[in-house]
């Protein structure tokens, strides 16, 4: 059963927080949660620009798949993008491209011409340079909004998952594509974690989106997700560089889905006050 403690842990503006028993129970909230942004942003725009990531993120997108979504989503509105993806080929083990469609897209019927994946015939740098191009492309006739308060995509949802060292898509600790301002695609040859080489949205972009999602299982991230949530975190880390932490949504919404063990951390600091404030 769910349980939301946003009204414990409130560090940044609209944020909401979810935590879940079970990875069914996650999975079945983040379908809801997933189509209801679908249904609003096709109502408001005529579109749905969705970003996903990789990593066990893919895996909760099963309900998408099935009844009643599979039947009642506009799918012919929806275009997908990615917020990271590895430099390597599109049937390659490590791809997220691979991973997305053989555990969502090959599933339901989005259009091909609405599914943009990154370059993988390219250098990496080429490649990032010709995401962004497609991007802007897409956002000059709207197909993706434009942020109200810079000039950035306004992606209507954007899902990510968190690594346990605190990253998002390939944003990692104290890296220096965590300062680029410009930019909204960029690409990195010294990923801590294989493979090196790497495509991924920047910050700016990650923050002008309406809504961001931010998925974290297992008690492997507790430690980054009390450093992202917390407002008392401290630790031989500066939270203040934790890529989770610094996403902190422009004029959108933020809303962490977190397992219970993921959780842990959190849970073992409000112990009490859970049990004042919340009926599980």
């Amino acid at each position: 059963m769910e349980r939301e403690i946003s009204a414990l842990y409130e560090p940044k503006r609209n944020n909401e927080i979810r935590i879940f028993e079970s990875s069914d129970e996650m999975s079945t909230d983040l379908a809801e949660y997933i189509s209801q942004v679908s249904e609003i942003s096709v109502k408001e725009r005529g579109y749905f620009a969705i970003a996903l990531s990789g990593g066990p993120l893919v895996s909760f997108l099963g309900k998408l798949c099935e009844a009643p979504y599979n039947k009642t989503l506009d799918w012919s509105k929806w275009y997908i993008f990615w917020s990271d993806e590895r430099a390597v080929a599109k049937n390659h083990a490590e791809s997220n491209y691979k991973l997305t469609k053989e555990g969502f897209l090959s599933k339901v019927p989005i259009l091909n011409g609405h599914v943009y994946s990154i370059n993988d015939n390219a250098t990496v740098e080429d490649a990032a340079t010709d995401y962004e191009f497609a991007i802007r492309q897409l956002v000059k006739v709207r197909t993706i909004g434009v942020s109200e308060s810079n000039d950035c995509p306004k992606f209507d949802l954007i899902l990510l998952n968190m690594g346990f060292d605190g990253h998002v898509a390939s944003l990692f600790p104290n890296h220096p594509a965590l300062e680029l301002k410009d930019d909204w695609v960029t690409y990195i040859t010294d990923s801590p974690q294989p493979p090196p080489e790497r495509i991924t949205f920047t910050l700016p972009v990650i923050n002008s989106a309406s809504n961001i999602a931010i998925v974290a299982t297992g008690d492997n991230k507790s430690e980054a997700v009390r450093l992202a949530i917390s407002d008392n975190a401290d630790g031989p880390d500066n939270p203040s560089s934790l890529p989770a932490r610094m996403v902190q949504p422009t004029d959108g919404k933020l809303v962490w889905f977190l397992d219970k063990a993921a959780a842990s951390s959190l849970e073992t600091e409000n112990d009490d006050a859970f049990e004042q404030h919340h009926e599980y």
